[in-house]
């Protein structure tokens, strides 16, 4: 172990040239290092000049480098989907699909999941995994019902009940006749493994939404989550969804709250904010590209998720740019329907800045990248003067 005020005297010099989290884990690693004082010197040097070497320079076409470093791996992404061994239809959608779902924004992810983590008290054992786990997902009165028919003769249904499912999953007779009744469409009996609801109706048209509504009706669980998976990791369980409702999960007791995690980028800004939705997007995009085999500098995935999420909100990044808001005429002629978008232009009375590189490519000019960035005035002396 070296000596902690000799590290610190070396490290003086690099205090205002390192960032702080950078000097606090070097000084950290080195303090715990048995290393002589040129030995020390020769670590930092090293670690100073893979700093310098890793920042950008002023003028540096990140936007092109981080799309292209991006875009060109994606052409070699496959279109396939992940299934869960022995859960029939529970899958999550990788590769290209993914991709362009997160640069896309969209609003509810193909495959919705999540991975609930749970407290101490419940994450050691199976039986009190599963009661969580019961908690969280929805079942309908279609889970649980062997059949359901609608006898036209006195105008009610028949809903046939599986009573060991039922009793599996926790619910019993009384309690579906008593959510049932909240339809307020009749009356509601129990005759031994049947519940008949009494409705006065002879359309056709509304005896089928009925039936839907019926076989729909939420008897326990959380909106959105459809089924769920208890699996062993290490010494611990986790549960797994397919379907996602962060706001809902976050009220059940027995999780940990701080180890939820959902791919529904749009729930986790609205309910933790959009610094919570930079991350993930950040961890979604970056992980999909990492399951490819694509190795993809993460801070041009970084770069991404700063466009999206720069306003306070989630935007898409399309071909016309992020939400499609380039700001310059020439920019948004140079794709399409070039005559249409300068001569609304016109009519508006719009003016291009000529701030991007589109434009300065259109009139001819050096682009703001690299040395095109400087603007610089001469004052030429006049002749004879």
């Amino acid at each position: 172990m070296a000596d902690p005020q000799l590290v610190e005297k070396i490290m003086e010099n690099y205090k205002k040239n390192l960032p702080k989290k950078i000097f606090d884990e070097l000084k950290e690693k080195l303090i715990s290092l048995n290393a002589s004082e040129d030995q020390l010197n020769k670590i930092i040097e090293e670690v100073y000049r893979e700093y310098l070497n890793s920042l950008i320079e002023p003028g540096e076409a990140v936007g092109t480098v981080a799309a292209q470093s991006v875009g060109e791996p994606g052409t070699q992404m496959t279109l396939r989907t992940f299934h869960y061994a022995g859960v029939r239809e529970f899958n999550v959608t990788l590769g290209l699909p993914r991709l362009i779902e997160i640069v896309d924004a969209r609003r509810t992810p193909s495959t919705p999941t999540m991975i609930i983590r749970l407290d101490e008290e419940h994450k050691y054992s199976l039986e009190k995994a599963k009661e969580v786990a019961s908690k969280i997902e929805r079942i309908t009165i279609e889970n649980i019902a062997k059949s359901i028919e609608y006898d036209m003769i006195n105008s009610s249904f028949i809903i046939e009940i599986d009573e060991e499912i039922a009793h599996d999953k926790g619910i019993d007779l009384e309690y579906v006749a008593k959510v049932l009744g909240r339809l307020k469409v009749g009356n509601v009996e129990i005759e031994g493994n049947k519940i008949i609801v009494h409705c006065e109706t002879t359309s056709i048209d509304k005896i089928k939404r009925l039936r839907e509504k019926i076989l729909d009706l939420r008897l326990k669980g959380v909106k959105g989550i459809k089924r769920v998976l208890v699996q062993k990791e290490g010494d611990e369980y986790v549960i797994y969804t397919d379907g996602s409702n962060l706001a809902g999960v976050l009220q059940i007791k027995g999780i940990d709250p701080y180890k939820v995690y959902t791919n529904n980028i749009f729930e986790i800004a609205e309910v933790l904010g959009i610094e919570a939705a930079r991350a993930a997007i950040i961890r979604e995009a970056y992980q999909v590209l990492d399951q490819q085999g694509l190795d993809v500098d993460i801070r041009h995935v970084m770069l991404i998720a700063d466009l999206m999420t720069m306003t306070g909100r989630i935007r898409q990044i399309g071909r016309h740019g992020v939400s499609g808001e380039k700001s310059s005429v020439l920019a948004r002629a140079a794709f399409e329907v070039t005559v249409k978008h300068l001569l609304e232009a016109a009519a508006h009375g719009e003016e291009d800045a000529l701030e991007g590189v589109t434009e300065n490519v259109i009139v001819g000019q050096s682009i703001p990248l690299g040395t095109g960035i400087i603007e610089l005035l001469m004052h030429f002396p006049r002749r004879g003067g």
